[in-house]
């Protein structure tokens, strides 16, 4: 990653003890936005944890807590324009603050070594730590006491309310309220579709060869000729789990996601096959195996949209990855029985 990827702002100020930093975005902060939002790249788009002073901060001045998932605490800084206060990031490993929580990424050890290696009571004078709520799960506020002499106050769901919050000092009831809404989920959809697409390019290679297979090799005009039914599926199997299930999250029945992923997966499945007329002239095996593999590859990818919820939990997502995972695969599998079957009787030794 570039230095102009990592450095919260171009305008960042090394001073002793701290980074001096302000409210405004760069257009280098926009673009690793863009960029985050639409791959892999938001693994590795992460700032130094430490302390730092935005605006004009003094030893009164408040004190939050955030991840150094870099778009995280861009908006923070954003949201807090024109507010004199101290921003103290915790080591994430580049997570956000809901799932570095869930991980214990963002937990009471790194809070406590965190606060000590600023030597933050040097700092302020006061002793208050504002966290975000979301990261409650992951925070024992009486052992951060304890350990450190800071109180640990659970601020508002969202930062866009942080200001107001440092100015009542209280959260009101629609600052704690968690919403999840389609505006929310579809910002996450670029995201969850990219990693769908680079899925689908494995699945388009594998399908071209198993299209054009004959017993004496692989012919690439047969290929095709033949594989176009199983691209539509294919991609079909991508929109249903990376973006009908996020978009239609709260109405589709089933609290498990992949059960989610193969309801949408199945019925986008059966238009195609069956509405779109992709079904004619199938052989009954390939048929069978179009029906076992895309609406089990349209709960797998919505199974990874679990991470991106503010309603699962830890322990419950690895439960259902547990008991998910291998149905799936079991599904996958006998697909690859019924292709190979399609295959052996298209060549007549069946």
């Amino acid at each position: 990653m570039t230095a102009e990827n990592n450095s919260p702002s171009s305008t960042v100020r090394e001073q002793p003890g701290f980074t001096r930093v302000d409210s405004q975005l760069t257009s280098a902060d926009r673009r690793g936005a863009v960029r985050c939002r639409l791959g892999r790249f938001r693994m590795h788009y992460s700032v130094p944890p430490g302390l730092y002073a935005l605006g004009t901060p003094g030893p009164e001045s408040p004190v939050v807590v955030t991840a150094n998932y870099k778009l995280t605490f861009d908006l923070l800084r954003k949201d807090l324009s024109g507010a004199d206060c101290w921003i103290l990031v915790l080591e994430t490993r580049g997570i956000n603050v809901w799932c570095a929580a869930a991980e214990g990424a963002f937990g009471t050890e790194e809070l406590v070594l965190r606060v000590g290696k600023v030597r933050l009571a040097e700092v302020v004078r006061h002793r208050v730590l504002t966290l975000p709520q979301l990261c409650a799960a992951g925070v024992k506020a009486h052992v951060v006491q304890r350990q450190t002499g800071f109180l640990v106050r659970f601020g508002p769901v969202r930062s866009r309310d942080l200001p107001a919050y440092l100015a009542l000092g209280k959260a009101s009831p629609e600052m704690r309220r968690v919403e999840f809404n389609a505006l929310d989920r579809l910002v996450l959809v670029p995201m969850e579709l990219g990693g769908s697409l680079k899925r689908f390019l494995v699945f388009a290679f594998v399908a071209i060869l198993y299209a054009g297979l004959t017993p004496g090799g692989v012919v690439l005009a047969r290929a095709w000729m033949g594989v176009w039914p199983l691209f539509a599926l294919g991609l079909g199997a991508a929109l249903a789990g990376s973006v009908l299930v996020p978009l239609l999250l709260p109405y589709v029945p089933f609290r498990a996601f992949a059960a989610k992923g193969w309801l949408i997966g199945g019925m986008v499945n059966g238009a195609l096959l069956h509405g779109a007329g992709l079904a004619a002239g199938m052989d009954p095996f390939l048929l069978a195996a179009c029906w076992l593999f895309f609406p089990a590859a349209a709960g797998f990818l919505a199974l990874s949209f679990t991470g991106a919820t503010p309603f699962t939990s830890h322990s419950g997502v690895r439960r259902e990855v547990g008991i998910a995972v291998p149905i799936l695969a079991g599904a996958a599998v006998l697909a690859a029985a019924a292709l190979t079957l399609s295959k052996l009787r298209l060549w007549g030794l069946v």
